[in-house]
């Protein structure tokens, strides 16, 4: 069921012709990238197959669409498999506007019952993993925590943590995403817990902070800014002694802050006490601490919400009928027919220099002194995912090397156009 009502009434009303038996194919593509963007990354390959194997029409999901359907599309439902091919982008690699980052080829019915399920998983992900790249990009070596899950849908907060770590998210607060993607997780108490420890007397930082210590040891991380940041500086150390993890600033002017708490560790002899930053930090907010002596950033609202993950803007649209091109000519909207190829041109130093789209089934095209390396690799055969596809690790390192070979300009965090232009040899 996660697919729209007019999935269903097109295929009901295909069904009465023969239209809806022929081959077809379906591409997903940005026509542009989101305002400020250099580039995309492509994310949730992976839980898209996952969840093809999936899509299914059991009883419930049958009852439910039974009074708009009629009879004949229902038991077609009931038998619902999808046995065509996939091609695509892997996950991790990088995308420009008309990328066709997704291929499916089936008869009409098949495939255009997948339009919701695609474009929801590799719309939200893809977002999600182009705003983190930014963010690992604007940290350079320092690391990033995920901690968005407060701030989305308890289901999005999982996608989201995957997303974060293909893109070079060290860690995150999901225990979820730990559980069924293996992404490193992290995490040690909140403000409540410092606040709990009160009574009439007044406020029991120090004790909180002595709890903390005694039961996670003193490579944990105190957060110190719940009342007063000098004061909460001192208690950490009192409480946990020079060999102190970290302390964790929220609030407040993050660079003039860590700078005081810097001197002040270092003061106390607490040299090797890292600084953790957290609050609403976008990848401009990172840049903008480069010269601070922060050692790691806590990142959530503005990566897993539309603020500062704006949708990557991927369409579902039909681009070949039985080995004919059509194409959609609607003003902004245009789409470019026929089924396509992609591949990445780049220079002898490894910086690539553009992207292009040729005919499926031409032969790569040349270019002069540069190497062209075709971009869509095989992702499902007959239904089946096919063997040895990459792993999220595996996607996330492929991401890591893509980005080394953008042009300087390209990994900028202002305005300004895409990384490399997208050419249409056809």
């Amino acid at each position: 069921m996660l697919t729209d009502h007019y999935e269903l009434t097109m295929i009901s009303a295909a069904r009465s012709h023969p239209e809806a038996a022929r081959p077809c194919v379906f591409e997903v593509f940005a026509r542009r990238l989101p305002d400020g963007r250099r580039y995309g990354v492509v994310g949730g390959t992976g839980r898209l197959l996952d969840s093809l194997a999936d899509f299914r029409f059991g009883d419930d999901e049958l009852a439910a669409v039974s009074g708009f359907l009629d009879d004949d599309t229902v038991a077609w439902l009931a038998d619902y498999r999808f046995s065509g091919d996939i091609d695509g982008y892997r996950e991790g690699e990088l995308y420009f506007p008309g990328s066709p980052v997704l291929t499916v080829r089936a008869p009409f019915a098949d495939a255009v019952v997948l339009e919701t399920l695609v474009l929801s998983i590799l719309n939200h992900d893809s977002a999600i993993a182009s705003a983190a790249a930014r963010m690992v990009s604007a940290a350079g070596s320092r690391p990033i925590i995920e901690m968005g899950s407060r701030r989305t849908h308890e289901k999005a907060a999982v996608a989201s943590a995957r997303a974060a770590y293909l893109a070079g998210v060290t860690a995150t607060s999901n225990l979820e995403a730990a559980r069924s993607y293996g992404v490193p997780s992290a995490g040690t108490a909140a403000h409540a817990f410092t606040l709990l420890f009160t009574d009439g007397s007044g406020q029991r930082e120090l004790d909180a902070f002595r709890a903390q210590v005694e039961r996670l040891g003193t490579g944990t991380t105190l957060l110190v800014d719940t009342y007063d940041i000098t004061r909460g500086v001192a208690n950490a150390i009192e409480a946990a002694g020079t060999e102190l993890g970290a302390v964790r600033i929220d609030s407040g002017d993050l660079g003039i802050l860590a700078r005081q708490v810097r001197d002040q560790l270092d003061s106390l002899g607490a040299r090797g006490t890292k600084i953790v930053v957290s609050g609403d930090l976008d990848e401009y907010a990172i840049a903008s601490l480069r010269a601070e002596p922060v050692d790691l950033y806590g990142v959530g609202t503005s990566l897993v919400t539309g603020s500062g993950a704006p949708t990557a803007g991927m369409v579902y649209k039909l681009v070949e009928v039985d080995g004919i091109p059509v194409a959609k000519r609607s003003s902004r909207k245009e789409s470019h027919g026929g089924a396509k190829a992609a591949a990445r041109v780049a220079r002898p130093t490894g910086t690539v220099t553009e992207e292009v789209l040729y005919r499926s089934g031409d032969p790569t095209p040349t270019v002069d002194d540069h190497t062209v390396t075709p971009l869509q690799v095989p992702l499902v055969r007959d239904g089946e995912p096919v063997a040895d596809l990459p792993s999220l690790h595996s996607a996330r390192d492929h991401l890591r090397d893509a980005l080394v070979t953008l042009p300087w300009e390209g990994l900028g965090l202002s305005h300004g156009e895409p990384a490399i232009p997208t050419r249409y040899a056809f």
